[in-house]
């Protein structure tokens, strides 16, 4: 009898149990409980990134640096840590509001530093083949860039309210799905990434949009082996950013409600290890490095260090070159 009891007694305690975490499940606003291990993860990768581009930033002088990569890995990890506390308290509004205000603006420091590189690549190779000058890339791309933090922080604020009254509910999701859905930053980055690709191409083939300097003719520029490997790291960083925006966008389309938002994994390798690929290639690639932007060595020296990329060419006659 007593052994009957205590068993339906574990029984409904258990269930009792069960019930209360699936509600606790139901209730949360991610729709999912964050694991605390995997955020650990996280938080240990984007600090361990963020020291490295601070000294880097400070040993190679590209003070750039600190306002766009370092800026955006302390702003992913304000957004780590509201996950962790999440994990342990998943129903608390305020560390809601700071991961997933962080976490939505965090990347777009961290695109600014493109538009600065690939300026200040097209300060070193010419930018007779460019339809912008580079400083026209860094005010136009660093203001929309701008334009868009805003946009973010103050779409996530509102995303993220938990007292909307239901009549300004429409207005939230106009709001999200027009603006805070990336739609704006992915078609900067789609204009940003049609000029770097026209830029290169027109390079590669000697098409100048205009005429020379007199100091690109006397001494045409050349892609050696450090500019090519930041070219290519500069490529694939804005990739991963593209991926993790495209994400973002799907996910807000489908609503805070739905299976994208819903679904961890989704989050966590299409945003978050987007993000961490996007910042440690600039680590490893750093520009500091390869690029050297008071190169005053000879053409020949810069040709002996070419490989099958590389391009030397006068510019004789703009008039005689097709565009």
């Amino acid at each position: 009898m007593l052994d009957t009891y205590l068993t339906s007694l574990t029984s409904f305690v258990s269930r009792d149990s069960t019930t209360t975490q699936a509600q606790q499940v139901q209730q949360s606003p991610y729709g999912y409980t964050p694991t605390f291990a995997v955020c650990i993860l996280f938080l240990t990768l984007f600090g361990v990134s963020s020291f490295v581009h601070l000294c880097q930033a400070i040993a190679y002088r590209k003070w750039f640096f600190l306002y766009t990569a370092v800026f955006a890995g302390l702003i992913e990890l304000a957004g780590w840590s509201g996950r962790i506390w999440s994990s342990e308290n998943v129903d608390n509004g305020n560390a809601f509001l700071i991961q997933i205000v962080c976490t939505i603006i965090a990347p777009t420091p961290l695109l600014a530093a493109n538009f600065v590189i690939l300026a200040r690549i097209i300060r070193k190779l010419g930018d007779s083949y460019s339809r912008l000058g580079p400083r026209l890339y860094s005010r136009i791309f660093l203001s929309c860039d701008l334009v868009a933090l805003v946009v973010q922080g103050g779409g996530g604020g509102i995303a993220s309210g938990n007292n909307i009254p239901r009549a300004q509910l429409n207005l939230r999701k106009t709001f999200m799905r027009y603006w805070q859905e990336f739609v704006f930053q992915l078609i900067v980055m789609i204009c940003y990434m049609t000029l770097a690709t026209e830029y290169f191409w027109r390079f590669s083939r000697q098409r100048p949009v205009r005429r020379a300097t007199e100091i690109e003719m006397r001494k045409p520029a050349v892609i050696n082996d450090r500019l090519q490997l930041l070219i290519y790291a500069l490529m694939f960083n804005t990739g991963c950013l593209f991926i993790r925006a495209i994400y973002r966008t799907i996910e807000l389309a489908d609503g805070f409600d739905g299976k994208v938002i819903q679904t961890q994994w989704l989050f966590n390798f299409f945003d978050a290890t987007m993000v961490v690929f996007a910042m440690y290639t600039f680590n490893l690639a750093h520009p500091g490095r390869l690029l050297d932007e008071d190169d005053n060595s000879s053409f020949a020296e810069m040709e002996s260090s070419s490989t099958e990329l590389n391009i030397s060419y006068p510019i004789d006659s703009y008039s005689n070159t097709k565009v």
